[in-house]
């Protein structure tokens, strides 16, 4: 470090004017007079404030628009689409192979959950009847009722982990989690007990509904109930198993975090990120509702700094000896008690 030179500056020695990061410690020492001598800094040690990169607390703007025309969310739900035709056509038409329609069926069917999530987000189109098109033609894919999802999805976002709010706790807690399938059909239960629905969205239901039940009359009419129920109700189920795993029980385990920054987790992975069309990246979601499953990677890479500095969970955390052992406890038995306090509630008790 130098110190101020007087004879450096060719100025009259009262019109060197301070601009300073102390400049407001100035303002106080000298009565709010920026006008200041020479002989008053010639001593004082010029010193550079190192700069701050201040860390960005909102993904940038490309990454949050919604997105438009055809793209990723709408190109996959014309594939499971596309893809369903095809195993039928195989199946009646041209005698594929059983296994051959029933694997094109549960990836087609593993795909639009995708879409219906991003759909409840208003993430997967721009345009607001193209999301509800595309929402409600991937729940009838999978035997929901769109905005029942939507609804109680969006209670899950609004009270995570929450014992009694949270209608996916009691999905992921709720006893061994190779049942984990079955226990959504409690998010329709969830959905008329907490009197969810909106404006016209008791007819959706009914409508959804009624598709569903005219679907299994026409098959039963026509001999082919078998076929739904093998080729339909199963990869349906084996779906939910597996939507059930990665959607809801590893990224909120274990159950107790509230905060926003530490309800839910990552866990890193480029292959997971194409198996599970990015759901591994849970948490960037539960930050940043709006952002679509294709850019939930880009998005952690570029939030990283910040999700580190928050403390956030960036692993699957099955490798402790604790955890693996609550894992074991969990696929077979895995009930907890619904009326335990929250880790953030009891931080809150202690305090008080």
């Amino acid at each position: 470090m130098t110190s101020l030179d007087p004879n450096f500056f060719d100025i009259p020695a009262k019109s060197l004017i301070i601009i300073d990061p102390l400049v407001d410690k100035y303002k106080k020492q000298n009565d709010n007079n920026f006008e200041v001598t020479l002989q008053d800094v010639t001593n004082t040690e010029v010193v550079v404030a190192p700069k701050v990169n201040k860390l960005p607390k909102i993904p940038p703007k490309e990454l949050l628009a919604p997105p438009g025309d055809f793209n990723p969310t709408l190109l996959l739900f014309l594939g499971c689409v596309g893809a369903l035709v095809l195993s039928n056509f195989g199946y009646w038409l041209w005698q594929w192979p059983d296994w051959v329609c029933f694997i094109i069926n549960t990836i087609a069917l593993h795909c639009a959950g995708t879409v219906i999530h991003d759909a409840c987000h208003q993430s997967a189109h721009r345009n607001r009847i193209i999301n509800a098109m595309l929402g409600h033609g991937s729940a009838l894919m999978l035997g929901f009722v769109f905005p029942v999802f939507t609804r109680v999805h969006l209670q899950h976002h609004a009270h995570v982990n929450h014992p009694k709010d949270d209608p996916d706790h009691y999905v992921s807690t709720g006893g061994p989690l190779w049942l984990i399938a079955f226990r959504f059909l409690s998010h329709e239960v969830f959905f008329f007990q907490r009197r969810l629905w909106r404006k016209y969205e008791l007819l959706e239901w009914f409508i959804s509904r009624s598709i569903v039940v005219a679907i299994f009359y026409i098959a039963i009419q026509n001999h082919c109930l078998m076929y739904v129920l093998n080729f339909w109700v199963v990869p349906a189920g084996i779906v939910g198993l597996i939507l059930g795993f990665f959607f809801d029980y590893l990224p909120h385990r274990p159950f107790t975090e509230r905060d926003r920054w530490k309800n839910a987790r990552v866990y890193p992975s480029r292959i997971l990120n194409i198996l599970i069309l990015g759901q591994n990246y849970h948490l960037v979601h539960h930050l940043w509702t709006c952002v679509p499953w294709y850019k939930y990677q880009s998005t952690y890479y570029v939030m990283k700094p910040l999700l580190d500095e928050k403390g956030c969970y960036q692993t699957s955390g099955l490798l402790k000896k604790k955890d693996l052992l609550e894992f074991i406890y969990d696929i077979f038995i895995g009930i907890r008690p619904h009326h335990q306090t929250t880790k953030n509630e009891k931080e809150s008790q202690t305090r008080e």
